[in-house]
């Protein structure tokens, strides 16, 4: 067995927090992937990845990887995973 460390990349992400400003952020995280790779139900975004529909409730971020996809991460996985970089 190897171990391996995660390479350091920088993100963007959005905190879904329900309301309509955070969704315009996440509209602006998906800009030029037509079609939009989400759909808006109230609490919960379904979030179509590589890997295939996913939700991401209030609280979890959508997260722009780096190969352009986004996709949902719960908050507690988030916090440990990522640190804030400058603007």
């Amino acid at each position: 067995m190897a171990k391996f460390r995660k390479r350091p990349v920088v993100i963007e992400a959005v905190r879904w927090d329900g309301s309509n400003d955070s969704l315009a952020e996440i509209v602006l995280l998906a800009e030029g992937m037509e079609p939009r790779p989400f759909v808006d139900r109230g609490n919960q975004l379904v979030i179509e990845t590589p890997e295939g529909e996913m939700r991401a409730s209030v609280g979890c971020w959508v997260i722009r990887g780096v190969a352009g996809e986004i996709y949902p991460c719960r908050s507690d996985i988030f916090e440990e995973t990522y640190e804030k970089v400058g603007e």
